[in-house]
């Protein structure tokens, strides 16, 4: 898929390959360890062509091999390279990449239908996920 499509999902993968993590498989793999670790595989068949694009196995695998963080208001306690993950309502999630930013607020890699974007967005949706993750 070209680097300006996918979802929000893809700007991790594509950031993780990046510094050769293979988050699909890593995922796939971990969800073919312990299925019951993942919430959104109830009554299906681990797929290593869509389950690394689900941001609650995101989320859990993010919660199994990285440091989940405690959820805060203050830009300080968030860094680059941490994930992060947001309720956006309606039952919709989204996840991003915490990257520099400009002055005492960190920006924010993540695409929400406008392609992959940095933007300073952290506390512009209810944060449900921090998770720093160093393999």
């Amino acid at each position: 898929m070209p680097a300006d499509r996918g979802v929000c999902t893809d700007v991790l993968v594509r950031a993780f390959r990046a510094v050769g993590e293979d988050l699909q498989k890593l995922v796939h793999e971990d969800i073919l360890a312990a299925p019951a670790a993942y919430p959104r595989l109830a009554g299906r068949r681990p797929d290593a062509n869509i389950d690394h694009r689900r941001v609650p196995n995101l989320m859990a695998f993010f919660g199994r091999h990285g440091r989940s963080l405690p959820l805060s208001r203050e830009a300080r306690d968030y860094l680059p390279g941490d994930v992060v993950a947001w309720d956006l309502g309606g039952g919709t999630l989204h996840i991003g990449l915490v990257v520099e930013g400009r002055g005492a607020r960190p920006g924010i890699v993540h695409n929400i239908g406008r392609g992959p974007m940095a933007e300073d967005v952290l506390f512009s949706w209810k944060v449900i996920g921090h998770y720093r993750y160093l393999p």
